[in-house]
């Protein structure tokens, strides 16, 4: 046990203080939040009010459009000959005179890049003003004005009841979303750390290290020490990261979003909140109330790190045996496929599932070790019954128990080999050595 300890220590001290770890640590938060928001700053920092010149043959389009604009609109009279040769107009448009009639008599002319939005605005409005038109026409009055009048919109308020019949609010895309970013980070923390076991093993082997190591130590004790000490590691960047949002969530967010907004969601937490005085769009009301409660966050890190572990020793056991058996990356890269094809498999599956989370497929997935963490993962922030979720972490550590003794056994005997990459049933032919 000593032995093991000291490898774990070793293992995790020699990463833990890597300025990399410390790096990723504690800017991937702010680099994720950055890639989240960075589009939509860009677009207002780079984006210019553009005026969109209108040639309207009909007569009947441009009085809507200056009445209601959605865009900074000029109205003219020159031809569109004449504007082609003017390199002051970046962007006009063309209405034909039977534009009534025929709603495809519009010709768009920009100079330059063409905004998809800008399209999709300019449409609009012409789609509005036709209608407008056609409906004074008809002469039914203001049938717009009737229509907003009599228009519904209906706010709905999700609150899931737990066993005790006890009330809280959530929200079905949230926890959608939050499932699906709980797998991505099981599957990278799984894939790049466990590969980081096989690369450990593989660099110790070449370097011959692993030869006198094991006149100290047995190889089995060896492995472990390695797998658990690694596997630390990607415990810790998580700890550290559900640290770091609660912060977020204590200090920073109230000031972010004010009192009002909190005074909103703390009326809908105790079931109090009126929808004709709240002044925030319920969808928003129940995305925050999910993620500035520290509780539910601590919940989804706690069952994120059991996953996390189970995933991670059911698949570094694996790759550190693929790294045990070769002598260079380049087979070991040939060999993890046994690992990232089920690791793949449950991500893809994990989207899907994450849709519903309570279907029969959901629930054979997340009992199936390979597959596990990913699925149920995706399906824990939606709510799964515990009983399912004891049973899955169960299958999983009683399952590492049995792979952990089945590489173990390549491991120890992979080791001493060089010069040749073993196939498959050498490979189980090292397994049954006693």
């Amino acid at each position: 046990m000593n032995n093991i300890l000291l490898v774990i220590s070793r293992e995790y001290t020699q990463r833990v203080r890597k300025k990399g770890f410390i790096f990723t640590t504690l800017l991937m938060p702010v680099v994720m939040l950055a890639l989240m928001f960075a589009p939509a700053l860009l677009d207002g920092i780079g984006s210019e009010t553009e005026v969109i010149t209108i040639v309207d043959k009909s007569g009947k389009v441009s009085p809507y459009l200056a009445a209601n604009p959605s865009l900074p609109y000029s109205m003219t009279d020159l031809p569109a000959d004449s504007l082609k040769l003017d390199t002051d107009v970046k962007t006009f448009v063309v209405i034909g005179e039977d534009i009534i009639e025929n709603p495809a008599a519009v010709t768009l002319y920009h100079r330059g890049g063409s905004s998809l939005e800008t399209e999709a605005l300019i449409k609009s409005d012409i789609e509005d003003a036709i209608e407008a038109q056609r409906l004074e026409e008809l002469q039914l009055g203001d049938l717009k004005k009737v229509m907003n009048e009599v228009e519904a919109d209906v706010m709905i308020s999700t609150q899931k009841i737990d066993d005790d019949g006890n009330e809280s609010s959530s929200s079905s895309l949230t926890s959608y979303l939050v499932g699906i970013a709980m797998t991505f980070i099981l599957y990278m923390f799984i894939i790049m750390y466990g590969q980081l076991v096989m690369m450990s093993i593989i660099e110790e082997k070449n370097n011959r290290v692993l030869e006198i190591i094991v006149t100290s130590i047995k190889p089995t004790h060896l492995m472990l020490g390695k797998i658990i000490g690694i596997g630390a590691v990607a415990v810790t960047q998580v700890v550290i990261w559900a640290l770091l949002i609660a912060a977020f969530i204590t200090f920073a967010l109230p000031e972010i979003a004010g009192a009002d907004l909190f005074a909103e969601l703390d009326a809908l937490r105790a079931g109090t909140l009126d929808p004709a005085t709240m002044k925030t769009d319920i969808g928003l009301l129940q995305v925050m109330a999910l993620l500035s409660s520290l509780s539910y966050i601590f919940s989804i890190f706690g069952y994120l790190v059991l996953f996390l572990i189970g995933g991670f020793l059911l698949y570094a056991s694996l790759y550190a045996a693929i790294g045990a058996s070769v002598d260079n990356a380049q087979d070991g890269a040939q060999l993890q496929g046994f690992c990232i094809i089920p690791v793949i498999l449950g991500l893809m599956f994990s989207i899907t599932i994450g849709q519903n989370p309570d279907s029969s497929l959901a629930t054979l997935l997340s009992m199936i070790p390979f597959t596990s963490p990913m699925v149920m993962m995706a399906r824990i922030p939606s709510g799964v019954p515990a009983g399912e979720i004891v049973a899955s972490l169960a299958i999983l550590y009683a399952s590492i128990v049995l792979i952990i003794w089945f590489t173990a056994k390549i491991y120890r005997v992979g080791i001493f080999m060089y010069g040749k990459k073993p196939t498959v049933k050498e490979l189980i032919r090292w397994a049954r050595y006693k």
